[in-house]
């Protein structure tokens, strides 16, 4: 069965309604006409006294004709690949013969990546890249709780890196906190707002420490594969998302091998064309960011007044004072390839809470008031005296909820 064909007659119908709209008007007889258009000239002057409307409808009916060539045929070459050299061969005749002033290469190349949008008809995925940062800065207030930090760190970095014309090297930021305080969460929700298919993208890869490089006697088989891969990714996509959960538990020469790929650009094609993304997990740093939170608790000052200066100096002088892990003695640290550490809070009962009526809400199963105290107080909370922080975060709470199903 051979890929499916956009409907001509709905396409054509939408640019002659466009290009009505562009020409002014339906040229209803007795009404004051518009400027001319430029190319009037090639019709002569309007005869005193005759309908401008007639006139411009032969000049809508002349470039139209052009326009729908010009379309179908690069539309063609871009979807289907099909006539890509007879669209290069005449690629300098249309652009010294192309008259119509506001639709061109770039939309044409719109319609092309609206079109790519209902299906999958780009070998790089590029055209499913919808960088919706409106939707994640929603998705992060919405249902990311207790962490403020990482709320503005995510949304701003992500943010100024796609802004940036030329970045000079890939974005790399560096999760640390305990086990369900949202650090896959965050990197999911990050997947699913800069890609129309989310985890599931072409140009994003996810490697999982001890799912994919089990055993160290492997290593240099895996460092091979991994730089492989990585380097597929990037030549398949000019944006790609590369995700790396347990990190601490990557071996030192995997971290080395993928260090080049962060690093600063080398040329200026180089950075016109690629501008990566590379999150790595850990919970590395979890105790140091729990004791200050249990400092400003006992200062009897509120988690949200805890700035980030001080939880990202601290986490990078325990990564720098560890003694054997290798994610904390790699080139990661040693070459500042880390633009943001990423302090992730421990969660407290009101945010576990929040997280049950999440958890409720998302299937549309009834809750109350009641039931979500339930659900937080069957989690386990520490330290042993203050019982502040939920030691498993909100990782378990989807499983709980299935205690109060009918």
């Amino acid at each position: 069965m051979g890929p499916a064909r956009l409907p001509a007659p709905r396409g054509l119908a939408c640019f002659v309604l466009v290009l009505l709209l562009l020409l002014g008007g339906s040229g209803s007889p007795g009404t004051t006409p518009p400027p001319r258009a430029p190319w009037a000239e090639e019709q002569g002057a309007v005869p005193e006294g005759a309908p401008w409307g007639r006139v411009r409808y032969e000049a809508l009916k002349k470039h139209l004709g052009a326009l729908s060539k010009h379309y179908w045929q690069y539309l063609a070459c871009k979807v289907w690949q099909e006539g890509c050299e007879e669209e290069e061969k005449q690629q300098g005749e249309r652009e010294a013969s192309w008259g119509f002033p506001l639709v061109g290469q770039d939309y044409l190349e719109i319609l092309s990546a609206w079109y790519c949008s209902f299906g999958k008809c780009c070998e790089t995925g590029d055209c499913r890249i919808i960088n919706n940062i409106t939707g994640l800065e929603a998705e992060l207030n919405g249902q990311l709780h207790g962490q403020h930090l990482a709320k503005d760190v995510v949304l701003r970095a992500v943010q100024g890196f796609l802004q940036s014309p030329r970045p000079p090297k890939a974005l790399v930021l560096s999760f640390h906190g305990w086990s369900g305080t949202g650090k896959n969460f965050v990197a999911r929700m990050v997947a699913t707002h800069l890609y129309r298919d989310g985890l599931r993208s072409d140009c994003v890869r996810v490697f999982v420490s001890l799912l994919h490089f089990p055993h160290h006697n492997y290593v240099d088989s895996y460092k091979a594969q991994l730089q492989r891969q990585i380097s597929e990714t990037l030549q398949r996509c000019r944006q790609a998302l590369l995700i790396f959960d347990e990190a601490e538990k990557l071996h030192s020469n995997l971290l080395d091998a993928i260090t080049p790929f962060m690093a600063q650009h080398t040329n200026k094609g180089q950075a016109d064309q690629q501008r990566s993304i590379f999150l790595f997990l850990s919970n590395l740093g979890g105790n140091t960011i729990n004791e200050v939170a249990l400092d400003f608790w006992r200062a009897g000052r509120a988690r949200e007044e805890i700035p980030l200066e001080l939880l990202e100096q601290r986490l990078r002088l325990e990564l720098q004072e560890a003694a054997e892990n290798s994610y904390a003695h790699s080139q990661l640290l040693r070459e500042n390839l880390i633009d943001f550490v990423v302090p992730f809070l421990p969660l407290e009962y009101q945010h576990v809470r929040l997280c049950a009526r999440d958890a409720f809400l998302a299937p549309g199963l009834p809750y109350n008031e009641a039931t979500l105290d339930q659900v937080a107080q069957m989690m386990v909370f520490v330290p042993k005296e203050e019982k502040l922080f939920s030691a498993q975060g909100c990782k378990s709470v989807p499983q709980r909820i299935n205690y109060f199903l009918p």
